[in-house]
């Protein structure tokens, strides 16, 4: 783990210091802190099993750890899905493999995004979460070496413990995650 002043995990230490005087903390705990991070992807109508085989191994890779198969919750006839079908995979980060998965999204991922102006605010939601859609996963330097043909998107969601829109903001901010001005 990267233990320079960069790092998130650092950041988040420091989160009390920085935003005491803002909102008001009285206590340590009462700062903000990332909970987990979730990633997923959904298959939709990928049927062959060696593409499904390749997203589980570039999710396994990017994440450092093995995805799990989600299953319909209802049966769709119209789309031909029954309940059950496996139609996305999720992991989901917590301790250190998160810190160090947000490290490298904040550090490595976005700046390798084309036209990358910073994450829109409206992003957070009232529970003091952030949900990035990412429309390639070539973004990460684990899937940049290999064939462009099997590129599929993910959802990142960073849960925190913040209590607002606004104080999970301002965390996100401390953190280094590159937010737009509002």
């Amino acid at each position: 783990m990267d233990t320079s002043a960069y790092s998130v995990k650092t950041r988040e230490k420091s989160a009390f210091g920085a935003l005491k005087s803002e909102f008001g903390y009285k206590n340590k705990l009462q700062a903000p802190r990332l909970v987990k991070a979730v990633i997923s992807t959904g298959t939709g109508k990928i049927k062959d099993a060696k593409k499904i085989e390749v997203i589980e191994d570039r999710l396994a890779r990017i994440t450092g750890q093995k995805a799990a198969p989600r299953g319909a919750k209802k049966s769709i006839a119209s789309f031909k899905v029954r309940q059950g079908d496996v139609v996305g995979y999720q992991v989901t980060l917590r301790g250190s493999r998160m810190y160090d998965f947000v490290d490298k999204l904040v550090h490595i991922a976005f700046p390798r995004t084309r036209d990358f102006r910073g994450i829109m605010p409206t992003a957070i939601d009232s529970l003091g979460n952030i949900t990035i859609g990412i429309k390639e996963n070539t973004i990460f330097p684990e899937c940049a070496d290999e064939e462009l043909r099997d590129v599929f998107g993910l959802s990142i969601t960073l849960v925190t413990t913040a209590k607002s829109k606004k104080e999970a903001e301002a965390f996100f901010r401390h953190l280094g995650v590159p937010l737009r001005e509002a």
